[in-house]
């Protein structure tokens, strides 16, 4: 291959023509309605934990507790995540073979259909052992065909856009993943307030998923209209399609370099920062904050309607300035602000919290023999030994604490203020926990339901101090979702030429989104877990960011210019 052309002269300015808003409009709503799909598995993993993992063993009793029921319905979420770079292989090569068109029309109907499924699947009371396994094939299922369908709508939308306008095309997919989680939020709210909390733990939680069958229809008719990309039908009507996108696209070292530089220095920092803005938020208001789930849902999605149009606008200016600077920069100012804003976030939703943390004064005493590693990133481990215990139910009651090596044979005991409480695991745990926990409160910890703990009494209830200064830190953490995440559709397709693009740049952004992403919150609150810090889990992404920025800085070419039609080598 040859280098056919890197820069091409900039079209004169222009309204977007129709067949151009048809296209935009046809993939971007499809792809709202995959992240949709994808989503309601883990806004209702709870739920599906009781439903599907309930297994009830010989003498009808069951065989799990709640927490490895969540704990299996959590593993299955992840599950999706983790094969979405093979979703990116299979559908990235039949794409740069078949074609952009009729492989994303094959991903949603995959992702429509399984999404569908789970919704009529009877749960483990019906079907016993069957439901779980099923509930995960289909888990599996979502996850190879979102693999497949971002790169695919990326590209095809790219294809069509003319020279200098591909970063604010493309931009419009973008908005997709926050849409379509926001979508997946309004209609869980919508539905529990309908039918009431219980019948929705009991049977109305299938709605949102029956509803998916809906916008599968519609978005299948609507892609059905479409035609093939103008740079596809090019490159086939010029036979210079590649026979093996796969092996050319990660078997020649002068492809897969661009491909690793294009995970390292670009989507890595943009996976963790995107991650860290909209689900580790909600898990950190949640979990370490206790704000029930409601209202942390409700400040979530205000702060996704406020943000969603800076995906478009941050598009529109890589145009202008470049991709680089704006992603680049994006993980560069995510990584400065992180810890200011997460406190901030912890003053105003938690104010009884954040003050307990800085003067209650918490120590695990014991024979350091005693205290293993905490973290637990699968959230599998079962902790037996005193100190272990003891340590796990401070990180999970959101309690800072240090650990304290005492002699050989020191009975574990927490200390709180000088108060000494002699701690046992097993049998004798649960009662040492409210004697902990009633200690605790004395020193100054909040206790449930806390009045001081935001709370909001209806959607609109956004013009308080208290709920409007959360949802301003949520808005900035989302502003930085869209610096990195706007461009980052037009800076992958421009990296790899026509022949190879659908495979090359999908792989490289599933990874960096699957896994760097995906698997944050969990590995962010075992970081958490493992130190006593409620904020240390907030490294995991500075760390990944800053490596982007420097990886990115060096490595990256600026691709703006590039005109993606003879591209012909990366």
């Amino acid at each position: 291959m040859t280098l056919a052309s890197t820069t091409a002269v900039r079209e004169p300015a222009r309204p977007m023509t129709k067949e151009e808003r048809r296209v935009i409009f046809a993939s971007s709503l499809g792809t709202v309605f995959e992240w949709y799909d994808f989503y309601l598995y883990g806004s209702l993993a709870v739920i599906i934990g009781a439903q599907f993992f309930n297994v009830l063993g010989a003498d009808g009793k069951p065989l799990y507790d709640e927490s490895t029921r969540n704990i299996f319905a959590l593993l299955a979420f992840a599950a999706g995540f983790i094969v979405r770079p093979f979703g990116a292989l299979v559908f990235g090569r039949i794409g740069d073979l078949v074609g952009r068109k009729y492989t994303f029309l094959v991903t949603i109907l995959i992702m429509g259909i399984s999404t569908f499924v789970v919704g009529v699947l009877p749960g483990a009371a019906t079907i016993g052992f069957a439901a779980p396994v099923i509930l995960i094939l289909l888990r599996l299922l979502q996850g190879l065909a979102l693999g497949g369908e971002y790169g695919g709508a990326a590209t095809y939308v790219a294809e069509h856009a003319p020279q200098g306008r591909r970063g604010f095309y493309t931009s419009w997919i973008q908005t997709t993943a926050t849409l379509g989680l926001f979508l997946s939020l309004i209609v869980i709210l919508t539905t529990r307030t309908a039918v009431g909390e219980d019948a929705f733990k009991e049977w109305g939680w299938r709605i949102p998923f029956l509803v998916s069958v809906l916008l599968l229809g519609i978005s299948v008719w609507i892609r059905m209209q479409l035609s093939e990309s103008p740079a596809f039908q090019k490159m086939k009507a010029e036979g210079t399609g590649s026979k093996a996108p796969l092996t050319e696209s990660f078997g020649q070292w002068k492809n897969a370099k661009i491909a690793l530089i294009a995970l390292l220095g670009l989507t890595a920092g943009q996976g963790v920062v995107w991650y860290t803005g909209q689900f580790y938020a909600l898990f950190f208001l949640q979990s370490i904050l206790k704000v029930d789930g409601y209202t942390a849902n409700l400040l979530i999605a205000w702060s996704l309607l406020l943000g969603t149009g800076f995906f478009v606008f941050f598009g529109w200016l890589s145009d202008k300035i470049g991709r680089k600077p704006i992603i680049l920069g994006g993980c560069l100012i995510a990584a400065i602000c992180f810890f200011p804003i997460f406190k901030q976030i912890t003053t105003i939703a938690n104010p009884t919290l954040e003050k307990a943390i800085e003067t209650v004064q918490v120590s695990v005493v014991a024979d350091p023999a005693e205290c293993g590693s905490l973290f637990n990133p699968v959230g599998t481990r079962k902790y037996t030994s005193n100190c272990d215990v003891a340590r796990d139910f401070l990180s999970k009651s959101s309690v800072r604490y240090a650990s304290e090596a005492a002699p050989a044979g020191t009975p574990t005991a927490i200390t709180i203020n000088g108060q000494s409480i002699p701690y046992a695991a097993g049998p004798a745990a649960a009662e040492t926990n409210k004697t902990v926990s009633a200690a605790l409160q004395a020193a100054g910890y909040p206790k449930a339901g806390d009045p001081a703990i935001v709370k909001m009494a209806h959607p609109f209830d956004v013009f308080r101090a208290q709920t409007g200064g959360i949802i301003l830190m949520l808005f900035v953490l989302v502003l930085f979702v869209t610096m990195v995440y706007g461009p980052i559709a037009a800076a992958l397709v421009e990296l790899f030429p026509t022949r190879i693009r659908y495979s090359s740049m999908s792989l490289p952004y599933h990874i960096g989104n699957g896994w760097f992403g995906g698997l944050l919150p969990a590995t962010a609150f075992a970081m958490v877990a493992a130190t006593g810090d409620i904020y240390y889990g907030l490294w995991y992404p500075i760390v990944f960011a800053l490596m982007t920025v420097v990886i990115g800085l060096f490595f990256v070419p600026e691709t703006k210019d590039r005109d993606t039609n003879t591209y012909d080598h990366a």
